[in-house]
């Protein structure tokens, strides 16, 4: 007979229920935990991720999707119109200001729309934003304070700064006002767009964009349909007017455009590689299997219980179909209760942890919990996928079973090696060896709980120490770096008016503790190198378009071989700062000599110190002439007139060229990487090294861009509180690095790693633990008459719990054995993931934490076989035995 009751089958679930509570605490207690395992991850991971992009956003300088620059006003007009902006934003800079007192401080000054604005973190919570035609301004608190001016609405503030070359002075009425952030690069003043379009023409700019291509151009910041398609939006946008942002090179149809990088679903979705997918899909896999384990031994345990009922139900009609129903149901029911009661303790776990966490990374938003809806939506989808994973295979074992075989059913039934193996002798750890065979799945869910969760915190011990500390640090490579504040600015370019005064140099050589130190010059006058029209055209294409390069070429002086002048940075270095550099040919000895005609090539590297051999013409002995100009002269190409650099009218054509110079001829020795820290922090030109000596001689000039040391241990602490006095106090126009800073950071950014991991291991061990203790007591529980009849015959107490204590002894050797044998295979992969992510990492591999946890294993082996036994131990040898099978 066929039972097609629906309504029946419901309430034969119920009733099976109701008559199991003990295993339905548990199974609800395995589904909660899982969720809460899901929850709590999701609730770091999504703070995290959230606190990461706020950080990445205050760096970037605001939240819009993406920016087109640098276009001209018909252009933003028809970009602005695209279906695909959800949102937009105008954006115009007129200058920027670096002298005192904002020579430690970007501070620029343009129109910003209300948009744009808010984007910028520039809402002001005092006054309004400027209005137009007037000569309001709006700015921050710090700006203000450097100033001198109190936030007061209506206070005037008068600011000097740099339009495309000129600097101006301009005096502005403060209409609003926001609170510092310090984490955010840039200081804004934003002014009206009439004041802005005022100060173009005063400077000659006009309703064009300035030398630099940046003043006075339209920026069109954009809100696309989202965050994850970013680039793939604002190419097709570009498409849709037919521009193209390939190359300046292809047509005046060019248009640059800006991606925010700080979101991070973009930054996936634009660099993912098979690895990365691999490694996210694995740890996926890792978190779900983890979940199935448990949820899925509380189901084999309760079928195998409850398999005699099955069977009966399977006599009077039941199908194998509505069994699995059955336990379905169950299932679904169970998690009425276990996902909430999950969802709400994983939340909390996860909003007291990750204030811990990001309290170990520097430079993110430290007080963001995410409560995004996806959380709560993702844990229980994942959660109640397990679940239904979980009881796929108990509810096929039931609908397999015959009536018969039911009514028959033992754990390890069948099993005729099991049973051969406990006849075969009668020690206390062969009988215990027998009894996890009788139920060879079983015990190795159990033992894959457990070393999953070993393995998980080997993995994390791995990787945070493959954090390797000495690559991380490469990029100071010196203990402490001294240099006028604009030095370190991001932006600013370094020149004779920033040099550092021997004086200061003199007072920091004679701070007690350093081992070596060294000046470094920068280039303050004009220095040219010859090259190649092609190699020019090549290295400038990047940022040029052919119209704009033709007319560089056109204008630049060419020698007797046609060679171009193109400009060029020097170092001059003393022996200390020379010895610092990475060489790739050639040999840096002869840089020692004092004054002797020998450069080095620099050449650029990427994260990974992998060096770019297109990035310099100059190869091992190539001999160099440098230029040394000290005037150059002005004339009309057509006739040769000298013409008055200071007097040439505006449809004048003009060339220039060196008047009085120097050419001299260097043989280069080596071609080297600069560290980034010793660099000129800004790029665009080829670069030589040559020792102090002959810089000071050939250039004519001794200006000392920084001063670089190492020093002893002990006296790192008394320099770092020397330097931070004199660089805050005493002459707060300068500024200085240390590699203590460098190091803060790496270790903030390791431990937070290691906590997250260690919490996650923690959380899945405690799942390994409830599956061991969900083995060991239903082994017992099913085992109570077999127990009792054993000790009928004469087995002693002292002699079963041995038994049981081996029982638990081999899983934990098992777990260990497991997790020895995951991590060698496991190893190398996650290294080379690993190495693709992190240019720091150095796979270092180690099973000291599978060593340590051991110990955790055996005791839990042996207490909580002793646990179960002594609550089972209560009931006589003859109620045991009265139990029915």
């Amino acid at each position: 007979m066929n039972v097609a009751n629906r309504k029946c089958i419901r309430q034969l679930s119920i009733k099976s229920m109701k008559a199991a509570k003990t295993r339905n605490i548990i199974a609800i207690i395995a589904i909660a935990l899982t969720t809460v395992l899901f929850t709590s991850l999701f609730t770091v991971a999504l703070s995290i991720n959230r606190s990461i992009q706020e950080a990445n956003f205050r760096q970037v300088g605001g939240w819009s999707h993406g920016t087109f620059k640098y276009m001209t006003e018909e252009q933003f007009n028809e970009l602005k119109t695209d279906p695909l902006i959800k949102r937009y934003g105008l954006r115009r800079f007129v200058g920027m200001s670096s002298d005192a007192p904002f020579n430690k401080s970007h501070v620029e000054v343009g129109h910003s729309d209300a948009n744009q604005a808010h984007w910028m973190y520039c809402d002001p919570v005092e006054g309004h934003l400027p209005a137009e035609d007037t000569n309001e301004a709006a700015t921050d608190t710090r700006m203000l304070e450097l100033l001198g001016v109190e936030p007061v609405l209506g206070n005037q503030f008068t600011l000097t700064f740099n339009v495309d070359g000129t600097k101006i002075t301009e005096t502005f009425t403060l209409c609003g006002w926001w609170e510092y952030d310090e984490a955010i690069v840039a200081n804004h003043v934003l002014i009206p767009n009439s004041r802005a379009q005022a100060i173009y023409n005063q400077v000659g700019i006009g309703n064009g964009i300035g030398t630099d291509g940046m003043t006075g151009s339209w920026n069109l910041d954009v809100m696309v349909g989202s965050s994850l398609h970013i680039e793939r939006d604002m190419d097709k946008i570009l498409e849709n007017h037919g521009y193209q942002r390939e190359s300046r090179s292809a047509g005046s149809n060019y248009v640059s455009i800006g991606i925010n990088w700080g979101y991070t679903g973009s930054q996936l979705s634009d660099n993912i590689d098979p690895i990365t997918t691999i490694a996210i899909v694995g740890l996926l896999l890792i978190i779900i299997f983890t979940g199935y384990l448990i949820i899925y031994n509380v189901f084999q345990i309760s079928v195998s219980n409850d398999i005699r009922f099955y069977g009966l139900l399977k006599t009077i009609g039941t199908t194998g179909r509505q069994l699995r129903r059955i336990i379905r149901q169950q299932a679904l029911l169970l998690s009425l209760v276990g996902i909430p009661l999950g969802l709400l303790i994983g939340y909390g776990i996860g909003i007291k942890l990750t204030p811990v966490l990001l309290s170990r990374l520097n430079g993110v938003v430290q007080d963001t919990v995410s409560a995004s809806p996806l959380i709560f939506i993702g844990s229980a989808a994942f959660a109640l996928i397990t679940v239904m994973i979980s009881c796929r295979r108990p509810g096929h074992m039931a609908a397999r079973v015959s009536p018969v075989e039911a009514v028959r059913y033992t754990e390890g039934t069948g099993n005729k090696k099991s049973i051969r193996k406990a006849q075969s002798g009668a020690s206390l750890p062969k009988m215990a060896w027998a009894n996890l065979g009788r139920s060879r799945s079983k015990t190795t869910v159990t033992v894959i709980s457990l070393s999953l969760a070993v393995v998980l915190f080997n993995m994390t011990i791995t990787f945070t120490n493959g954090f390797d500390m000495d690559k991380y640090l490469s990029k100071m490579a010196s203990d402490f770096i001294l240099a006028d504040a604009v030095y370190f600015q991001v932006g600013s370019f370094w020149d004779s008016d920033h040099a550092l005064p021997e004086g200061v140099v003199s007072m920091m050589k004679t701070q007690p503790g350093i081992e070596a130190g060294g000046r470094v010059y920068g280039k303050c006058s004009t220095v040219e190198e010859f090259v190649t029209e092609d190699y020019y055209r090549a290295m400038n294409s990047k940022w040029n378009d052919k119209e704009t390069l033709d007319h560089a070429v056109a204008f630049m002086e060419k020698n007797e071989e046609g060679l171009l002048a193109d400009r060029v940075q020097l170092y001059g270095m003393e022996r200390y700062a020379i010895d610092k550099l990475r060489v790739l040919e050639g040999d840096l000895s002869k840089l020692y000599e004092p004054g002797g005609r020998y450069v080095a090539a620099v050449y650029s590297e990427n994260d990974y110190g992998n060096p770019n051999l297109n990035s310099h013409w100059a190869k091992l002995g190539d001999t160099v002439t440098l230029r040394f100009v000290t005037e150059y002269e002005y004339y009309a190409p057509n006739t040769g007139e000298i013409l008055d650099p200071n007097n040439i009218p505006d449809d004048q054509a003009y060339r220039y060229r060196a008047k009085t110079y120097q050419d001299i001829d260097y043989e280069v020795a080596a071609l080297i990487c600069v560290p980034h820290s010793l660099s000129y922090r800004y790029y665009g030109a080829d670069e030589f090294v040559m020792n102090d000596q002959t810089f000071i001689r050939d250039t004519g000039t001794n200006s000392v861009m920084y001063y670089a040391c190492d020093t002893k241990d002990e006296s790192t602490a008394a320099m770092e509180a020397f330097l931070s006095d004199l660089t805050n106090e005493q002459m707060p126009q300068f500024d200085y690095e240390s590699k203590a800073t460098y190091a803060e950071e790496f270790d903030s950014f390791r431990n937070m790693f290691l906590m997250l991991g260690g919490v996650l291991s923690f959380i899945i061990g405690l799942v390994g633990v409830l599956n061991f203790l969900n083995a060991i007591l239903t082994g017992i529980l099913i085992r109570r008459r077999e127990f009792a009849v054993l000790q009928s015959i004469g087995m002693t107490g002292k002699q079963l719990k041995t038994m049981l204590i081996c029982e638990g002894l081999y899983y934990a050797l098992g777990a260990v054995v497991v997790s020895l044998m995951l991590s060698v295979v496991f190893g190398p992969l996650l290294s080379n993931v690993l190495g693709s992510m992190f240019w720091f990492f150095t796979y270092r591999f180690t099973v000291l934490p599978i060593l340590c946890v051991a110990p955790i294993f055996v005791i839990l082996g042996i207490t909580l076989p002793l646990t179960v036994y002594r609550a089972v131990s209560k009931y006589s040898i003859v109620e045991r035995l009265r139990e029915t099978e």
